[in-house]
């Protein structure tokens, strides 16, 4: 991998970043340089303090900010990533489906017509919002904590449904042509 220019360089320094609103210079050294189209246009009104207990206190007041602006930013990112997204709560107790993915269970998805998803395993403990420890059978030879991505509520009617879903019920037609 090449290095970049110094004036690439320079340019991407001086860029104000989308999360802090500022340029990575101003972050670090209080103040933004100047390039040759400054030094033509303007004057230069941003003079950083001589005396440094002064200078502390400015770059302190600007950290502050920077970090005032990330934390926006971040919940910004947050609010937008999690718009469409549904908050799941299980409480002990409840029973729920697994989510068998295919690199945790390799030895219960060995083919595409293996049901995706096993139970209902009963939840034994809530870690936090987004854990939860499962009443699982040590034969599946993984750890017995979950994601809550990784489960289903479990409801009664579910394995019947799905029965009646994988069954031929009598008296239906199931599209072969009669032999009368």
């Amino acid at each position: 991998m090449g290095f970049a220019s110094p004036n690439a360089e320079f340019a991407y320094n001086r860029a104000p970043s989308k999360a802090t609103k500022v340029s990575p210079f101003k972050v670090v050294y209080g103040v933004d340089p100047l390039s040759l189209i400054d030094l033509v246009s303007k004057a230069m009104n941003e003079k950083p303090s001589v005396e440094a207990s002064k200078r502390v206190e400015e770059i302190q007041r600007l950290h502050e900010l920077f970090k005032s602006n990330i934390e926006k930013s971040i919940a910004s990112y947050q609010a937008q990533a999690n718009k469409h997204k549904k908050r799941v709560a299980f409480q002990p107790g409840e029973l729920v489906w697994i989510h068998l993915r295919k690199k945790w269970f390799p030895s219960k998805r060995k083919n595409k017509l293996i049901p995706r998803a096993d139970g209902p395993f009963k939840i034994l403990q809530r870690v936090n919002d987004n854990v939860y420890k499962i009443n699982l059978p040590r034969d599946y030879g993984v750890s017995a904590t979950f994601n809550v991505a990784d489960l289903g509520l479990y409801l009664e009617d579910d394995h019947l449904v799905n029965l009646r879903a994988n069954s031929c019920q009598q008296g239906e037609d199931d599209g072969s042509p009669s032999m009368s």
